[in-house]
């Protein structure tokens, strides 16, 4: 079964001398770059649009060793380049043609993408179509959300607000808290753990085996001691080993990542436990700080009946969530939170800016709070609670789909990341977009994951899974080890 998204059929479009065409040219079926790049000076593209060396051995490096490349696809074998306009472009307009046709075949290619969307947590349901005339001022929000620098062309007006909602949804009064819209969940992260670094400067930073890499990347940049915690079998932390790691390190303070949903699995690590746990192995709360990694689920769970509070009310630190993910910002942006006591060891007074330097970049986009600032708005906290409902019912579904076809299949209870058998074959995760790690992969549904497009999915790797195998004959593995025995459908749990 193939699901198909139909587009209408576009104007003609004019295409550069270049390419050789004075013509008209129908858009293809599917946006391929290779097809209007040109090869790059001193290459050759062979009939796939593969690119190689034309000068020396042909191995497609200059110092004659082959690269290798070991994950994704190399993107320079469908780069659009970048050509020199022709003298009378001015005058034939056929650059401003060509460039038309290029965005139009990508707009058509992105269509396609959007329907079969499935593995990164992004929620591509959304509509900004009332903020397309603030597209043409460069807003920039460099420099301290709340100290205004000379650059004027700003929404620090828009960022505040929305940082003032999520310090209310974290239980932290204003007065109490600074925080700053990000360019992405990394930077958030990195800020986090920059500020409990600059609190603690000969703390050990703790985090688990399944988190986020930014957090790993942190730990290199700042040259910190980092201890990696073992996880139960849902991906959560696994105290017990937290416990003896603490008291391997009693004589230094405790730096702490909590996932709020981990990457993979989806977990949420129990804050309250971290806590006990950091208590009773002799941490006071002047010993340690923790950053709640909350990048899709530090959205979701406040409106998640019988979850646990994430909440500056507990001896947390700071607070960061994506803005691209789950609120459905159309570009990468997030919200950190810490408390306001913390930001004072990090700030530097910057005259230049007129302003206070107690962020990560300088520079910061300052057409992201206007989208948060929107969103929050239209749909505020019952909006929200209605999207998270419908993401975990859709999940429940998506994972019961799975089990009725003998596929093994993994639901963690405040999750809506459905862990599954990663399918065997390439094209097939490519094709969905799916995120694998191992012998997994999983789908994380979002609020434009409709039951409608499930099903398509579903239906597809149903139809596909037997021509991966030899014969036809679908032999289940087994994956217990990363769901665990209950979840693996292979023949021996299966059939215990």
């Amino acid at each position: 079964m193939v699901c198909t998204v139909q587009v209408p059929n576009p104007s003609t479009n004019a295409n550069p001398k270049s390419l050789g065409g004075d013509g008209v040219e129908p858009l293809p079926e599917e946006f391929d770059p290779v097809e209007i790049c040109a090869p790059l000076a001193g290459t050759d593209a062979d009939e796939n649009g593969s690119v190689s060396s034309s000068s020396g051995n042909g191995q497609g490096c200059g110092n004659g060793e082959k690269k290798e490349i070991v994950l994704g696809r190399n993107i320079h074998t469908s780069c659009l380049a970048i050509t020199e306009p022709d003298v009378d472009d001015e005058i034939t307009f056929e650059r401003e043609g060509y460039m038309a046709s290029v965005l139009a075949k990508y707009r058509r290619s992105l269509v396609e993408r959007t329907k079969h969307h499935l593995g990164y947590p992004y929620n591509l349901d959304f509509e900004y179509g009332a903020l397309a005339q603030l597209q043409h001022f460069s807003i920039n929000n460099l420099g301290d959300p709340f100290i205004e620098s000379n650059y004027g062309v700003h929404s620090r007006q828009f960022e505040v607000g929305v940082l003032d909602w999520f310090a209310r949804l974290w239980e932290l009064e204003k007065h109490e808290y600074w925080g700053y819209i990000t360019n992405c969940g990394t930077e958030g992260n990195l800020h986090g753990v920059l500020v409990g670094r600059e609190v603690f400067p000969d703390g050990v930073l703790y985090a688990s085996r399944e988190t986020h890499y930014s957090i790993f990347k942190a730990a290199r940049m700042y040259r910190m001691q980092l201890e990696k915690v073992d996880t139960l079998i849902s991906g959560e932390i696994d105290c017990a080993d937290f416990r003896q790691r603490l008291l391997k390190n009693k004589d230094k303070p405790a730096i702490v990542n909590v996932n709020i949903g981990t990457t993979v699995k989806g977990a949420v690590d129990d804050l309250d436990m971290v806590v006990q746990t950091l208590e009773e192995t002799g941490f006071t709360k002047d010993r340690f700080y923790i950053h709640c990694d909350g990048a899709l689920f530090g959205l979701m769970m406040p409106f998640v009946k019988r979850a646990p509070k994430v909440s500056f009310k507990k001896p947390i630190g700071s607070v960061s969530v994506s803005g691209h993910k789950f609120v459905g910002c159309p570009m990468p942006c997030g919200v950190q939170i810490t408390r306001i006591e913390h930001i004072n060891a990090l700030s530097r007074d910057v005259e230049y800016l007129a302003s206070r330097d107690a962020t990560i970049m300088g520079s910061r986009n300052g057409h992201a709070p206007i989208f948060l600032w929107y969103t929050l708005n239209r749909k505020g906290y019952r909006g929200f609670q209605k999207e998270v409902q419908k993401c975990l019912r859709n999940a429940h579904y998506l994972k019961g789909r799975f089990r009725s076809a003998e596929i093994s299949a993994m639901l963690n209870e405040l999750s809506s990341t459905v862990v599954f058998e990663r399918p065997q074959d390439e094209t097939f995760v490519r094709r969905w977009q799916l995120a694998c790690q191992g012998n997994i992969a999983h789908v994380v549904v979002m609020p434009n994951v409709t039951i409608e497009k499930i099903d398509c999915f579903v239906d597809e790797l149903v139809e596909n899974r037997p021509k991966w195998f030899p014969d036809g004959k679908v032999v289940t593995p087994c994956i217990a080890n990363e769901v665990g025995d209950d979840n693996c459908a292979c023949f021996q749990h299966n059939h215990a």
